[in-house]
């Protein structure tokens, strides 16, 4: 059973995922190898990274935010991968809109997030 900051994690990740998702128009599909963590890396610096600190050292510029090197303290990743399995992302949070991605951005933003975490 998950508990209110469960689900209040659960909620971050979503949001986290969301921001993630607005997606530059054009970008291949790649395996994911270090081209498909870079692809996804290049996703959440464009995307993200106003809200999100998306490197492995940087500050979140929205308080609220996450940083993705810190995901995993929060929610295994496999959560993650299940929440983006259909290619939208939603969050109730007021700042959050909703995104749609291809399965390829999706790998390639997860690889990029698992590829931080400690």
């Amino acid at each position: 059973m998950i508990d209110a900051r469960g689900v209040n994690r659960l909620v971050a990740a979503a949001m986290l995922g969301a921001s993630m998702l607005l997606l530059v128009p054009g970008e291949p599909a790649r395996a994911q190898s270090g081209d498909g963590i870079d692809q996804g890396r290049q996703l959440v610096e464009v995307n993200c990274g106003k809200c999100h600190a998306v490197g492995e050292a940087d500050a979140s510029p929205h308080e609220g935010a996450p940083p993705f090197r810190k995901l995993s303290d929060m929610f295994p990743m496999d959560a993650l991968e299940e929440a983006f399995s259909d290619g939208r992302i939603y969050s109730g949070h007021p700042d959050m809109p909703e995104f749609i991605a291809t399965p390829e951005q999706v790998d390639a933003i997860i690889a990029y997030i698992a590829s931080l975490q400690d």
